[in-house]
């Protein structure tokens, strides 16, 4: 993961008024072109992914709100059309939290049906509340299933996956440019965080991995949620990862373990080196695999 990615990814856990406490003075913004007129940007929080154009900009989530100003100076240095779109990816607060400047400038929010009822409803998690997010910064457009853009020159496919990383997640894919943008559904490089008071699951995760690697081949560019830009390889080996975890706990869930007692048995030792070294640890990862595989 890029080094703010890691230091301030538990704010994902937060949305809005919690990341303004937080100080962004020293994050920049970097720019990675991706395609022709389509760019990565990475800060604090979830990457960004951009399309430029005639038609304007269109951004792919927009990290915390304090960043705005200069994710937008990010932008103005690729094109001096106005972001006219930001689509959401989930509702976690490190890819929403710039919402409501966003909108106040103009463009229009669009995400799943279930991004929109969490912010608006706010959640408890974890034995938290987050409070619902305020009225400017809930999307517009919302969508069921899928939604397509055409915009820019391209065909930007967005697709829902079911009860992966949470229960709103949206995979986008610039099929004409073979780019696609995963949100949290993805962490390049180290073991997700399941957001199971979210809707998120252990076997969504893997079963949307599945359908994205239908469409991918050797050339594909993937913008994962967090961590560096990835290709079809690195989603494999995580989904080989995320299988070696499900099978693990599961075996001992029949077993009949309990939580405590599967941590204890530390059946990840050897994923941890790899896989264990950003947000989620080994242990968080045992213990949200055995909630997940758990549920009823």
């Amino acid at each position: 993961m890029n080094r703010y990615a890691i230091s301030v990814l538990a704010l994902c856990l937060t949305v809005g008024p919690a990341a303004a406490q937080n100080d962004f003075s020293d994050v920049k913004i970097t720019t990675t072109m991706i395609a022709d007129g389509v760019y990565m940007l990475q800060g604090a929080g979830g990457n960004i992914g951009l399309s430029v154009g005639e038609d304007g900009a269109f951004v792919i989530d927009d990290q915390f709100a304090p960043l705005t100003d200069k994710i937008i100076a990010a932008i103005k240095t690729v094109t001096d059309q106005p972001v006219e779109y930001v689509l959401n990816t989930h509702y976690h607060g490190d890819h929403t939290g710039g919402n409501e400047n966003f909108g106040d400038a103009g463009a229009t929010i669009v995400a799943h049906d279930n991004v929109r009822k969490r912010m608006s409803q706010g959640v408890e998690r974890q034995g938290r509340s987050i409070p619902p997010s305020p009225d400017g910064a809930l999307p517009v457009i919302t969508f069921s299933d899928r939604v397509t853009f055409h915009w820019n020159g391209h065909d930007i496919y967005i697709t829902h996956v079911d009860n992966a990383h949470t229960d709103g997640d949206a995979i986008v894919y610039f099929k004409d440019i073979n780019v696609l943008h995963m949100g949290d559904v993805f962490f390049n490089g180290g073991y997700p965080f399941i957001d199971i008071d979210g809707g998120g699951n252990l076997k969504g995760y893997i079963a949307a991995y599945k359908t994205v690697l239908s469409k991918t081949n050797d050339e594909t560019k993937i913008i994962p949620g967090h961590g560096e830009l990835a290709d079809k390889g690195d989603l494999q080996r995580t989904l080989v990862m995320l299988e070696t975890v499900r099978d693990r706990i599961q075996t001992l869930i029949d077993q009949g373990l309990d939580v405590e007692a599967v941590v204890k048995a530390d059946a990840l030792k050897d994923l941890n080196e790899t896989w264990g070294q950003g947000f989620i640890k080994g242990e968080a990862m045992a213990r949200q695999a055995y909630r997940s595989l758990s549920a009823k």
